[in-house]
């Protein structure tokens, strides 16, 4: 491996280790600083923290790799998360803003479900909190085989020592370099690092679609599309060969955004209740142009691997192997470094949520209520580094796909949070029986469907994505069961 990319990559590493460290000087003495940054997010960096966290290793391997293998038609899954993103941002964002600092000034999404509904406080928190650890898991295990497969392609040989593969160097260096920031500063390190890693998500996004098609062997949109209509003309259409079912299945990715804790905790740390439109302008700004970069990416990325005689064995690597072949090696240094921000960014928000998910509602609640900041604090850098131990386990499978590991996990907060979300800020009616009940209720529809393998094939025919029967069962629960229970004093805050 050249030594430009290393000097690209340890350029990197030093620069977000670097930001952690100022993060710590400036935003960890309190339980609120570390957990969420004081509330003192600008619009720009809650903005592409919210989006670099969303958008993982899945954005340039999991799907890119989706094109690259079937074509346009996968991409209607970053049109509903388009879609999905919007929503979040115009009818969850101001109003969680608002209503987590109305309601005791929560600092967690399951305190704030506890302050909302307090008369189930207890029942919430522990529920709520035992879904995120568990989800969060999975997903961040997604992230850190997404590292994993970098350093596979990229890197082949080079970590293969005592017992050591490449692969699980590369989880290890991930969820090394992640710790260490994450540790230190807490969530305006992740954050501050989140909008380092989204601009240069973004410009490798911008980059490597248009070398592919335009520099050496690309051949522009005419040989693409040709060549592509070569190998499968249903490789450039939107519907063809796509079910009713399949396309919902891909459609309805864009529910997961209401549930998401990792994604809308940046919406309780926003700086002002007035930042939030143009938080809401930045960020979809830049997820469309990463999502365009990704989609073509994928499908230019195939037909540029067919016009070169290239053999593409796994498909989520084509941003890897592309970066190696096509750039200097300082700019594959800095495309790898992309990929890793890609991964990082996620990973990071997820281990941070499930730590204050660990210190808040498991061991300020039940363990030692008249625990300290400092203390707290101290608790939740153990709980990151727990918590990312676990993930790394799961991930240590290298066969494990990037987007079937996101999608489950998506699928779980979207169902299990989602509709609660949605309906306790919206809805007043909702009350703490009626909360718990659709927690329970999504977050369990969506693991006996994965189980039963429903999300593969369902009645002869098609799959169907989890997230839709979990999110409508979810959204059922909670409204018949709070329309038929009542807990006094729901409806009034508990604060004013």
């Amino acid at each position: 491996m050249a030594i430009g990319v290393w000097i690209s990559l340890i350029g990197y590493f030093v620069l977000m280790i670097a930001i952690g460290v100022y993060a710590m000087r400036t935003s960890t003495s309190s339980s609120e600083d570390y957990m969420l940054g004081g509330r003192s997010l600008s619009p720009k960096v809650a903005a592409l923290s919210a989006g670099a966290s969303d958008m993982s290793g899945w954005l340039l391997l999991g799907l890119p790799g989706a094109l690259f293998a079937s074509g346009l038609g996968s991409a209607w899954i970053g049109i509903g998360l388009l879609v999905g993103a919007f929503l979040n941002w115009t009818l969850v964002a101001p109003r969680l803003r608002e209503q987590t600092v109305h309601y005791g000034n929560a600092i967690t999404i399951p305190s704030f479900l506890a302050n909302r509904f307090p008369t189930r406080a207890t029942a919430l928190r522990t529920v709520s909190a035992v879904v995120i650890v568990i989800f969060f898991a999975v997903y961040t295990a997604s992230g850190l085989v997404a590292g994993g497969k970098l350093f596979e392609s990229a890197f082949a040989g080079i970590f293969n020592f005592g017992g050591l593969s490449d692969y699980g160097a590369g989880v290890i260096i991930t969820l090394g370099v992640v710790l260490v920031y994450t540790v230190v500063g807490g969530f305006l390190a992740v954050s501050m690092t989140d909008f380092v890693q989204g601009c240069i998500m973004m410009l490798a996004l911008i980059i490597m679609p248009a070398v592919v098609l335009f520099g050496e062997g690309g051949g522009g949109f005419s040989q693409a599309s040709q060549t592509l209509n070569e190998v499968d003309p249903n490789l450039l259409t939107w519907t063809e060969g796509l079910t009713l079912i399949g396309w919902l299945s891909a459609v309805t990715w864009g529910l997961g955004y209401f549930g998401q804790p990792h994604i809308i905790v940046r919406f309780m740390a926003i700086r002002e209740l007035k930042d939030v439109p143009t938080a809401r302008n930045i960020g979809m700004g830049w997820m469309l142009i990463s999502l365009i970069g990704a989609v073509s990416l994928g499908i230019f990325g195939r037909a540029y691997a067919v016009r070169n005689g290239m053999n593409i064995e796994d498909p989520e690597t084509i941003f890897i192997i592309l970066a190696d072949l096509l750039f200097h090696p300082l700019v594959t240094g800095f495309l790898f470094a992309a990929l890793l921000a890609a991964v990082m960014s996620t990973v990071s928000s997820q281990l941070l949520v499930s730590s204050s998910s660990l210190t808040e509602d498991f061991y300020r609640l039940f363990l030692r209520k008249e625990a300290s900041e400092k203390e707290c604090v101290m608790i939740g850098r153990v709980c990151v580094v727990l918590v990312g131990l676990v993930a790394a386990i799961i991930a240590s499978e290298p066969d494990s796909q990037v987007l079937a590991l996101v999608s489950n996990a998506w699928a779980g907060f979207g169902a299990a949070f989602g509709p609660l979300i949605i309906l306790s800020l919206m809805w007043p009616r909702t009350n703490g029986a009626g909360a718990i009940a659709g927690m329970v209720v999504g977050a369990a529809t969506v693991m006996i469907w994965i189980s039963l393998g429903w999300n593969g094939s369902f009645m002869g025919g098609p799959g169907v994505y989890e997230i839709i029967p979990g999110f409508i069962a979810a959204f059922v629960a909670i409204i018949v069961v709070s329309s038929v229970t009542k807990d006094a004093g729901e409806y009034q805050a508990i604060t004013e």
